[in-house]
């Protein structure tokens, strides 16, 4: 049975395309590249920051960096807030809740920004703790984050890895839970391309929040 649920933030519980694309675009012009379909930046959605503008755009560590920096500039006063949680989603968090699941939000997201969210919409209260990148770039990895949520609830200690349940919408969700040797839930409803949970190897799948009560339904029968 799991007793520890890790949830990414950005495409699981938060709708957080309109900031990510809207700073991603402001960043891009920055640098002379002019974006105005904001579906087209999706790809932003998920992945450590420095990371998509080095793979999408081709820019150099040091370059990477810098935009990421010129990104948050908007980011950081008015993108954080633009955003919302999926319909369903509190109701998921509630039943885990109240059933005694220790919850924890595992993002690649600066752990900053991922902090204010939580507080804006009042979900603080479902999680023990909330933990994201940091602003230097570094512990950026999902399996780097989910080593610092397993280091903070004693996984390995108090828990053991095969309680643990990792819940996210992109293949780096799926492959840093893989590397941590925990299982996973894939849900279809944020920005995953097709068959991308499934090619990533996710254990579980949910097309909808409410699909995630169920397979834990399934799973405490287990």
């Amino acid at each position: 049975m799991k007793k520890v649920i890790l949830f990414d933030l950005d495409g699981t519980l938060m709708n957080t395309k309109e900031g990510i694309t809207k700073c991603a675009t402001y960043a891009l012009k920055h640098y002379g590249i002019y974006v105005e379909n904001l579906d087209s930046l999706e790809f932003f959605i998920g992945p450590p920051l420095h990371k998509s503008f080095e793979e999408f755009y081709g820019f150099d560590e040091k370059k990477a960096a810098e935009a990421a920096s010129v990104y948050r500039e908007r980011y950081r006063d008015i993108g954080v807030y633009e955003c919302e949680p999926y319909t369903g989603i509190e109701e998921v968090l509630n039943y885990l809740f109240e059933r005694g699941y220790q919850l924890a939000v595992a993002t690649s997201k600066p752990e900053v920004f991922a902090k204010q969210i939580m507080e804006k919409f009042q979900f603080s209260k479902y999680f023990v703790t909330v933990v994201g990148s940091l602003l230097d770039n570094s512990r950026s990895s999902k399996k780097e984050v989910i080593e610092e949520v397993f280091t903070q609830l004693g996984v390995g200690t108090v828990y053991q890895k095969s309680e643990v349940l990792m819940i996210g919408d992109r293949k780096h969700d799926i492959i840093g839970a893989k590397q941590t040797d925990i299982e996973t839930l894939g849900v279809k409803y944020g920005f995953a391309r097709e068959n991308e949970l499934e090619e990533a190897g996710a254990d579980y799948i949910a097309e909808q929040p409410q699909d995630i009560i169920k397979i834990i339904r399934e799973l405490e029968e287990k």
